[in-house]
């Protein structure tokens, strides 16, 4: 079973965070320093996405919505019980909005994921996070970090590198996601722009893994 290298995903986060200066006036976009704060919740979804490998679960399974929703809570509160009771209001309006029966809701995403079977694996996961960061998205904040969580945990469990933000791929990452949060799910221009986008997506996944950051067999 491949594992995730959380040690070497560790240093590129870090790395990114000391050089995010230098990275955020490249972007078209801007985004918000990468903070401590940040940089641990962040680490703290991928070690949870690697007991997810660990133990062979699928995120998508029927019944195991719940655990998809752990990452994005993990990402935005932490796993202090102290924070996470501060948290309390902004976690159950998550639940709502990650349950209702709309095209941002878990449901729509299953679907989705569903319906890229027999994909490739690198195209499968571009395609589920654009699904997650296009409008509506599917939790009310932390879509990216959420969803750059997802997109990891599909490519080890096919024995490939996860995604991980590095100075390197910074840019080629935030620039095309800005377009996707700015575009709706079924829209004409998200019609039009999905092929490429996802193909861009998919590109980066492929071309710009690190293995070092996947460990070998531990099975």
């Amino acid at each position: 079973m491949k594992r995730l290298n959380l040690s070497a995903i560790e240093t590129s986060l870090r790395a990114v965070q000391a050089d995010f200066e230098q990275i955020n006036a490249a972007l078209d976009t801007p985004r918000d320093p990468l903070s401590d704060e940040v940089l641990e919740r962040m680490l703290l979804g991928y070690r949870q996405v690697d007991a997810y490998l660990a133990d062979a679960v699928d995120l998508f399974a029927l019944g195991n919505s719940p655990l998809l929703l752990e990452l994005n809570i993990r990402v935005l509160c932490g796993l202090d019980s102290s924070l996470r009771a501060e948290c309390a209001s902004q976690i159950e309006a998550t639940k709502e909005h990650f349950y209702a029966n709309t095209d941002g809701g878990v449901a729509s995403l299953v679907s989705w994921v569903h319906g890229l079977n027999g994909a490739p694996v690198h195209r499968r996961a571009a395609s589920t996070y654009i699904h997650i960061l296009s409008q509506p998205q599917l939790f009310i904040e932390g879509n990216h970090r959420t969803g750059s969580l997802v997109m990891s945990w599909m490519l080890a469990r096919a024995g490939k590198p996860p995604f991980v933000l590095s100075v390197d791929n910074a840019k080629a990452y935030f620039d095309p996601s800005a377009l996707v949060k700015s575009s709706r799910k079924h829209s004409l221009r998200m019609l039009l722009e999905r092929p490429k986008l996802v193909k861009r997506f998919a590109e980066l996944l492929k071309d710009d893994a690190e293995k070092i950051h996947l460990d070998g067999d531990t099975s």
